[in-house]
């Protein structure tokens, strides 16, 4: 298991796998979730942005929360707790029925909570990539993970 202590800022993990955009996952999760018409139908998505039928930016961030924890099941088991959170969400790039999207996940701090010693937090730059190593979107991700000893002393914050 791997606890709080374990984890170290700056380590960078990819996930093993890709996951493939279908239409039929694209109009079925716009149709529930955001039925705007460039997510529904061709002929409307020629006359946008878009150009074509493309997936919900929601949709992109359910699969990648998808590929997120088919790498922590695959990898050494993680002592999470949840997340309050996720901060800088942005669809960089349009991700299109036809599309792989992976994620590369760099942790970029972590601190003891103070207030519930049992527990520090975790911050993740997110990046999602397509089939052609474009950056499609990011976010930072903030991680509740278990301490493997709450008794520890919490060490002050270093100065920046």
């Amino acid at each position: 298991m791997r606890y709080f202590e374990d984890m170290e800022p700056g380590t960078i993990t990819h996930s093993p796998r890709s996951y493939k955009v279908t239409r039929e996952e694209v109009i079925d999760f716009a149709s529930k979730y955001d039925p705007q018409p460039f997510h529904l139908d061709d002929e409307a998505a020629k006359q946008t942005f878009f150009g074509r039928l493309s997936a919900s930016g929601w949709h992109t961030a359910a699969m990648t929360m998808r590929l997120m924890v088919e790498t922590m099941q695959d990898g050494e088991p993680q002592a999470g707790l949840g997340s309050p959170g996720i901060d800088e969400l942005k669809w960089i790039k349009p991700v299109y029925p036809g599309d792989e999207i992976r994620i590369e996940m760099e942790m970029i701090s972590k601190r003891r909570m103070k207030s519930r010693p049992d527990m520090g937090l975790t911050r993740s730059e997110n990046r999602v990539y397509n089939q052609h190593n474009e950056l499609v979107m990011r976010f930072i991700g903030n991680g509740l993970i278990k301490v493997r000893d709450p008794e520890a002393p919490i060490e002050d914050e270093p100065a920046a």
